[in-house]
């Protein structure tokens, strides 16, 4: 099921074959948390994702890929909307889509990182873990930089 939303200029979709695979590797190959990824690394990322590609009149300028089953567990990643297009509610547009998603309703659990938005996803339920002791992770950080130089 392919979802559609329009406000004025923009659009956000989660047809696949709408997604900007290199513009999405433009913004995350600088972003903080995917700096120097490479661009068949974002395109597999997206192949394996629900993605909610945010358009305007130049074509793609944000997204929200959410990795799910879509019946128990979503995590939340790669959010942004383009510096030149903030400051116009995108990103809590886009977020109200994702979050209000048919195919992501009943969900057990939601989980996300983030350096800075906390205010952005704090409107929508996220907060901090109620039991942090339990969640246990392996992050690299630099791992696509590390890949660049080898």
């Amino acid at each position: 099921m392919v979802e559609h939303y329009r406000r004025g200029p923009y659009s956000i979709s989660t047809d696949p074959a709408l997604l900007d695979p290199a513009a999405v590797h433009r913004y995350l190959t600088t972003s903080y948390w995917a700096q120097g990824i490479p661009l068949e690394l974002v395109e597999r990322s997206l192949r394996g994702s629900l993605c909610f590609g945010l358009y305007g009149s130049e074509g793609q300028v944000g997204l929200a890929r959410v990795i799910t089953d879509e019946t128990t567990f979503a995590y939340l990643c790669d959010v942004y909307v383009l510096p030149e297009h903030q400051g116009r509610g995108l990103g809590r547009w886009l977020m109200e889509c994702v979050m209000g998603s048919p195919r992501l309703q009943g969900l057990r659990r939601w989980m996300l990182v983030t350096r800075d938005a906390h205010g952005l996803y704090q409107h929508l339920g996220f907060g901090p873990p109620a039991n942090p002791a339990g969640i246990m992770e392996i992050v690299q950080p630099g791992l696509y930089l590390r890949r660049d130089s080898a």
